[in-house]
């Protein structure tokens, strides 16, 4: 009975995919995050008969028998597609319009990467994540200043008393051949990995790096209609694949029955 087996391997998959979903829907206001899509694909096959072999008469046949064992989880994409942007009236929030992530040093020194723009000041007065992780290349924000402004290319200037306005840093991006092969970690941070590749740093606005944009974040892209979609499509492919366990179960009992 391959079913029973083919079929446990088919919840197995749905019940991950339901999970995928779930942590889409759980995430769909916060700030940056991108979606996640489970990818499936079959397993191996028991071979019965080859394709192309003779039949009695001698003709080639050009199908074979082969049956399929099920299917496993092949990964899950992270769709790093753009976000709806939202209007915040807050200076120190910032928002990638394009490619690319801002750069942030961790409590233990590795680099970390985020679309999360919602920036604060910390007591030193440097640009920081809601976490207190330094945004890299750090840049200190005068305690006077009485307004910040953010250009596209990442300048960020100041006006202080006396109508004087300083720059006092740019921010850089940093960008990846692979997005989708980062690391998460939480707190909408991912990390290099080998399969993203090197982080390619530069200015916002050159060389295919997106620009930034001032008072404004990028919202999660979870498309809430699709996710419901895929969430009742995964619930009956969950409650189809039980039904073939059932009906192998139903035929086994009946084997089971004959001499009675």
């Amino acid at each position: 009975m391959r079913s029973l087996w083919t079929a446990a391997t088919g919840m197995t998959a749905q019940a991950l995919n339901v999970d995928v979903i779930s942590n889409n829907l759980a995430n769909v206001n916060t700030a940056g995050f991108k979606r996640g899509r489970a990818n499936f694909q079959d397993l191996m096959y028991q071979q019965i008969a080859a394709p192309g072999r003779q039949n009695s008469s001698g003709n080639e046949v050009p199908s074979g028998v082969q049956v399929g064992l099920g299917v496993r989880t092949a990964g899950i994409s992270r769709i790093f597609a753009e976000g709806s942007f939202q209007q915040t009236g807050n200076d120190l929030d910032m928002a990638i319009e394009g490619r690319g992530f801002f750069e942030i040093q961790m409590p233990n020194g590795d680099l970390g990467y985020t679309r999360t723009g919602s920036f604060a000041i910390d007591s030193l007065g440097q640009l920081v994540t809601q976490d207190g992780y330094v945004v890299q290349p750090a840049l200190t924000i005068p305690n006077d200043a009485l307004s910040i402004g953010i250009s596209p290319d990442g300048t960020v200037s100041v006006v202080q008393p006396g109508n004087l306005q300083t720059t006092v840093g740019q921010i850089q991006l940093a960008d990846f051949s692979n997005p989708g092969g980062l690391t998460a970690i939480g707190h909408s941070i991912f990390q290099e990995s080998q399969a993203s590749g090197t982080p390619i740093n530069g200015t916002p606005g050159a060389n295919g790096i997106g620009s930034i944009a001032q008072s404004t974040l990028e919202m999660s892209n979870v498309n809430t209609v699709e996710e419901m979609v895929n969430l009742i499509a995964a619930q009956r492919a969950y409650e189809m694949n039980s039904k073939s366990i059932q009906a192998a179960d139903e035929m086994l009992q009946m084997a089971n029955n004959i001499r009675r």
